[in-house]
């Protein structure tokens, strides 16, 4: 019997996607293969207006209390007080998947050190440079990385991405969908949010109703 799969629509520059990120790391403990699809949560490269700002820093504020995720001072007093800060996804998207070309669950490590670089160090992560350190930080080759970089079909994959959430009506990030045997189940992330815990066991029940 093959395992359950995980799907799980994200965006390494979305903050309720860093809030996830407890419940993907809990999943990983049991038998439940993930698969990622990024989404372009910033379909190109922004800059933010004041009142767009202060609404993420409020968002930001939220998810903290809500998720206990941290957010450094690099981040909200430097990265996101600043004009000038580009928002866009899809070097990040294109990043994650370099890595898991590279190696088996690599993508979620280079998922989960793009969203603490950005939230918590306040780095610049749409930065070619500081993308290939991160990804030499997980231990990944900087050559083989910049190569499969270049070489992610990215743009394909966020079209494929949007297809799969209009197919599940996914209307944002994070989004999951538990597949097994062939069949198929949206799941609830909301009420998981700092109870990682509580979210496996929502993945195991499910999974249990779909092989039944």
């Amino acid at each position: 019997m093959s395992l359950p799969l995980l799907h799980y629509v994200h965006d390494p520059m979305c903050g309720w996607c860093y809030a996830a990120a407890p419940m993907i790391d809990a999943v990983q403990t049991i038998e439940v293969v993930i698969m990622l699809h990024g989404g372009g949560l910033w379909e190109t490269a922004t800059q933010l207006d004041v009142e767009k700002r202060n609404y993420i820093r409020q968002s930001d504020l939220r998810i903290a209390a809500l998720a206990q995720r941290p957010f450094g001072e690099a981040y909200l007093g430097g990265l996101l007080n600043d004009e000038r800060t580009i928002f866009w996804s899809r070097p990040t998207i294109a990043a994650v998947m370099a890595a898991g070309m590279l190696s088996a669950h690599a993508d979620l490590a280079m998922l989960d050190v793009i969203q603490d670089a950005h939230y918590q160090e306040g780095l610049h992560v749409i930065d070619e440079e500081i993308l290939v350190n991160l990804a030499v930080r997980i231990g990944l080759n900087k050559d083989a990385f910049c190569l499969a970089l270049h070489a992610a079909p990215v743009d394909q994959h966020i079209d494929e991405t949007r297809r799969f959430m209009r197919q599940f009506a996914l209307r944002g990030y994070p989004g999951f969908v538990l597949e097994h045997d062939g069949k198929y189940v949206r799941l609830p992330h909301e009420t998981f949010y700092g109870n990682p815990d509580a979210f496996v066991r929502e993945v195991q029940a499910a999974s249990k109703r779909l092989s039944s």
